[in-house]
């Protein structure tokens, strides 16, 4: 079974979800060669993260992205999850590491995607190993997809 929910409850940019969701598939089913999953994917405001921050990890103040790994009884080759991507983060760090805004929200959808893989991020061992494989995905979704169509404008939502 193969399900992708995403959904767009931000303002701040336009996003073009139907471009999100096929790079999405792609990352899930030509990068990480996954063929079973159920995963949502939230774009949220940085108010909306900083609640949820607050709530599941007792953490102040807004993140760029959470990941919710819900695989309890799920078969170990299936995914299930959802992912909270901050549209604000990521604007905040597109400029501090001068990238576009379109390429950290991909970066996000990636770094979620590895965690209900069981990487793990709270060490520094394993960070290192986790922000390689990052990067590489990135590399290879910037090489198939034009990651800046990802969104665009200030206001408003794009619906599809």
């Amino acid at each position: 079974m193969s399900v992708l929910h995403l959904a767009n409850r931000q303002k701040t940019r336009l996003v073009d979800r139907r471009l999100l969701r096929r790079i999405a598939r792609c990352l899930l089913e030509e990068l990480l060669r996954r063929d079973s999953y159920e995963i949502a994917v939230h774009l949220i405001g940085a108010t909306e993260m900083a609640r949820l921050n607050q709530v599941y990890l007792r953490h102040q103040g807004s993140t760029d992205v959470l990941t919710f790994n819900h695989q309890e009884g799920a078969a170990a080759e299936s995914l299930y999850g959802e992912i909270f991507i901050s549209v604000d983060d990521a604007l905040v760090h597109a400029r501090r590491f001068d990238v576009s805004w379109q390429a950290e929200i991909a970066r996000y959808l990636a770094h979620g995607l590895l965690h209900l893989e069981g990487f793990d991020d709270t060490a520094p061992g394993p960070r290192r190993e986790m922000k390689r494989r990052e990067n590489k995905l990135l590399k290879e979704l910037s090489r198939r997809f034009d990651l800046g169509k990802v969104g665009r404008g200030q206001n408003g939502v794009k619906r599809e």
